[in-house]
């Protein structure tokens, strides 16, 4: 039997459907006499009296009509809701055509027989492709190699992916999983449906493999909520993409994705401000420095989404500036690639003044904690010296709005990297409380989840090769945020200043970085080795790595805060130097670079200036 199925199903399309035209014609006249023997309750029986050659016209006409409908064209292992449409309007007209035949008189047809006909016939089309399509689905999926999927959202997209796994090679939908208690102990497209604690208990028993999350317009907190719900349960967990990605309306198997850990750590975002947003952008001349890093590159993105009149990209990497300048030139908007280092002012002066440049992000900086650690020269001299020479060819030129892109290792650092940053936010505040012409302000936040330095990537390539993952210390803490946010706050906040003001980017609750990895190991279906041995995965604690501290803050005096026109952007007012002050200490550190190869002298610059710094 399972090699007629397989020759069938190798048929051309055009051979497929003479088939099942020959099987109709045949089976057409066979339900008219049927419907009369069951009337009579007698199989000898006269059908359509004074109609020569009636079991021709039925068969032939029924076909044609059909065939006018599409029902020929349809494939037959996907028929769906607008097939039955179809099927449903041409058995009403056949219907309706027994009348008109009864009523011109053209054959003897009782009144109850076009109804009879209209339902055997329907019934017919109907179950006749269910049961092709089941023998075909049965003959050529492997049911034993398909992963066994348990489906979480019982609305449209589940419906879809459901239909759409049961013509897969890959995956077996078992069960649906619905918060709606109206839904709960109801079958849909012949799968029960679950609530969420009874589906806790049947993963095992259904042995499900992974759950399925089709709820493309669900929050964050509320996928969050969810997956941790399971959180017990040895599955992975997948999702569909957002609902604004599933623009076609058909969920396909293709569009099944790993759950990303924002949904996990990132908050569901404020509605950006429009205002803020083009404020300093809208038809005007901005450079980001630092463009192709994760947090400029971004800022870009952000940027030509309002329209500017021209983005200059300020990049020392050539493979990075080419790799933004490749993605932004589809945009359509004016861009102009500038390779150069934040150090040399004299280039930027000529590039500000060249391209007239009004507004410039300020996010070139050394970023990782121990590399900057084992080079405190260099980290100081891009990072703070680099800041100081970006912020005065700004002033010099008369660029109107400066902002700079600063990191909650400024407060109270314990590493030079973050000591470098905070000497930069106080060289832009001794200037700013003296060149008023040019809105200097400084924008200070936590980690963003997948820039280069995050931990994130780290944690997923060590999960793919089966482990251990590396975490320093078990109570480290840090605070995240996706840069998307970030940029989008970024600017908002920047837009807001009125000069040396420092701001701070809500971070949401800080999350310690054990559970960050516990919560992505369980998230790829593996569990955590435990204190016992068991698990999959085992998490090694590293020790702190140099000028590594275990929690970052945002602010180095709580009391000195404000709130500001942004739900999640606060204003800071803290200590700063006076500009002549701060101007002989950046002369001391930029001679101590060339000069000194002793670390001493610059940690002792350090340790006065930067408060909570001690070496």
């Amino acid at each position: 039997m399972k090699d007629i199925i397989r020759y069938l199903a190798s048929l051309p399309r055009r051979q497929k459907q003479v088939v099942l035209v020959a099987m109709d014609i045949c089976v057409l006249p066979f339900i008219m006499w049927l419907v009369y023997a069951i009337r009579l309750a007698k199989p000898d029986v006269a059908v359509m009296q004074g109609l020569d050659f009636w079991y021709i016209h039925v068969g032939v006409l029924g076909v044609l009509i059909f065939a006018l409908f599409g029902i020929y064209s349809a494939i037959v292992r996907s028929f769906n809701e607008d097939y039955l449409l179809r099927l449903s309007i041409a058995t009403f007209i056949q219907i309706v055509g027994l009348y008109a035949i009864k009523k011109l008189g053209l054959a003897f047809i009782p009144m109850s027989i076009p109804l009879m006909y209209g339902f055997v016939l329907f019934s017919w089309m109907w179950w006749s492709r269910a049961v092709i399509r089941y023998a075909t689905l049965r003959t050529f999926v492997k049911k034993q190699n398909r992963k066994r999927v348990a489906i979480y959202g019982a609305g449209l997209a589940g419906q879809q992916i459901a239909a759409a796994l049961n013509r897969s090679d890959y995956y077996l939908p078992v069960c649906f999983i619905d918060d709606k208690t109206s839904l709960q102990g109801q079958s849909l497209s012949g799968l029960h449906i679950y609530s969420a604690k009874k589906a806790l208990g049947k993963l095992q028993k259904f042995q499900i493999e992974e759950i399925l999350l089709a709820m493309p317009s669900a929050t964050r907190s509320r996928k969050k909520a969810i997956i941790e719900s399971f959180e017990l349960a040895q599955v992975k967990i997948m999702e569909l993409p957002g609902v604004t990605q599933l623009v076609d309306g058909q969920v396909q198997v293709s569009d099944i994705q790993e759950v990303d850990i924002i949904d996990l750590l990132g908050r569901d975002p404020v509605p950006p401000k429009a205002e803020l947003l083009e404020k300093n952008i809208k038809n005007k001349v901005v450079m980001v420095t630092g463009a192709g890093g994760s947090i400029g590159s971004e800022l870009c993105r952000q940027i030509v989404k309002h329209q500017p009149k021209l983005l200059v990209l300020f990049e020392m990497s050539e493979f990075a500036l080419y790799s933004i300048d490749r993605e932004l030139q589809a945009k359509e908007i004016a861009v102009v690639p500038v390779l150069g280092s934040v150090t040399n002012q004299a280039k930027l002066e000529r590039i500000i003044a060249e391209y007239q440049v009004q507004t410039v992000y300020h996010a070139a900086a050394y970023k990782h904690v121990p590399l900057v650690e084992a080079n405190p020269f260099e980290g100081i001299y891009n990072t703070s010296i680099g800041t100081a020479r970006s912020v005065d060819a700004a002033v010099n030129q008369g660029v109107e709005t400066f902002v700079l892109i600063s990191t909650d290792k400024a407060v109270r650092p314990t590493n030079v990297m973050g000591a470098s940053k905070r000497m930069a936010e106080l060289y832009c505040q001794g200037l700013a409380s003296t060149h008023p012409k040019t809105q200097i302000s400084i924008v200070r936040f936590g980690n963003v989840l997948g820039s280069s330095g995050s931990v994130v990537p780290l944690f997923k390539k060590q999960i793919a090769q089966g482990g251990p993952v590396t975490v320093t210390h078990p109570e480290v803490t840090r605070y995240f945020m996706t840069i998307p946010e970030a940029a989008q706050l970024v600017i908002q906040a920047g837009a807001m200043g009125t000069g040396g003001d420092v701001f701070l980017l809500d971070m949401g609750e800080p999350v310690k970085i054990v559970d960050l990895a516990k919560q992505m190991i369980r998230l790829s279906g593996f569990r955590p080795i435990d204190e016992n041995g068991l698990g999959d995965i085992a998490i090694q604690f590293t020790g702190l790595r140099p000028g590594e501290k275990l929690y970052e803050e945002l602010l180095i005096d709580q009391e000195s805060v404000e709130n500001t026109q942004h739900s999640r952007i606060l204003k800071s007012y803290e200590k700063y130097y006076s500009w002549q002050e701060i101007l002989t200490v950046f002369d001391r550190l930029n001679m101590l670079g060339r000069e000194s190869a002793e670390t001493k002298p610059l940690y002792t610059l350090l340790n006065k200036y930067v408060s909570g710094f001690n070496r």
